[in-house]
């Protein structure tokens, strides 16, 4: 079955687009989202990920893997059952939104908060990954691409579902001005995020 890209498009300019069209954001941010936001894209589209895409098949310039994901792989979204139960442990969960994408990108969420925690908790992750997978260090790079498009697309997820009465129940900030403020200084981190040297493992 065919199932859509993690990619800049959808992950970054439809929701972007979506969002400006449909008046989600209040008046007096708008203007600076997008403009902070419109950065942030050009810069991901700029990237040796992104342009590489288009040389998936010339060996001379592999291109980074893309495999079938989970998509939205963070650790509300493994249920576990108890072990001494058939069939017992970790379950994914809320499977939505799977993707095609690099692998990365089913694993990137399951780091810890910041930098050096995230740094200290990844060969721990990758050992236990390479023991079903081999995984490509290329694909580190493209963490803070990743978590930045998801940036961009989780708004737009949360405002095309808001005629749900558990939606605002659930987000009762989203959409004011200090939402949106929020967003501005977090995608103004996360440029200069990604243009600081990736993580190592």
């Amino acid at each position: 079955m065919h199932r859509p890209a993690v990619d800049v498009t959808s992950y970054g300019r439809e929701p972007r687009d979506w969002l400006l069209a449909h008046g989600a954001l209040p008046l007096e941010v708008e203007r600076a989202w997008a403009d902070v936001c419109q950065e942030a894209i050009e810069l991901i589209a700029s990237s040796a990920w992104y342009t590489g895409a288009e040389h998936q098949n010339d060996p001379q310039t592999p291109g980074i893997a893309t495999l079938r994901l989970h998509a939205d792989c963070h650790p509300g979204n493994i249920l576990w059952t108890p072990a001494d139960l058939p069939g017992g442990g970790p379950h994914f969960v809320d499977l939505d939104d799977c993707r095609s994408g690099p692998a990365v990108q089913d694993l990137w969420m399951l780091l810890p908060g910041e930098r050096v925690e995230r740094q200290r908790a990844l060969g721990a992750l990758l050992d236990g990954y390479e023991q079903m997978r081999e995984f490509d260090r290329r694909e580190l790079a493209l963490i803070e691409p990743l978590r930045t498009l998801r940036l961009i697309h989780y708004s737009a997820w949360i405002a095309r579902r808001w005629d749900d009465p558990a939606f605002p129940a659930a987000f009762p900030d989203f959409g004011t001005p200090d939402y949106w403020r929020g967003q501005i200084d977090t995608l103004v981190d996360q440029i200069e995020a990604m243009q600081a040297p990736p993580l190592v493992a």
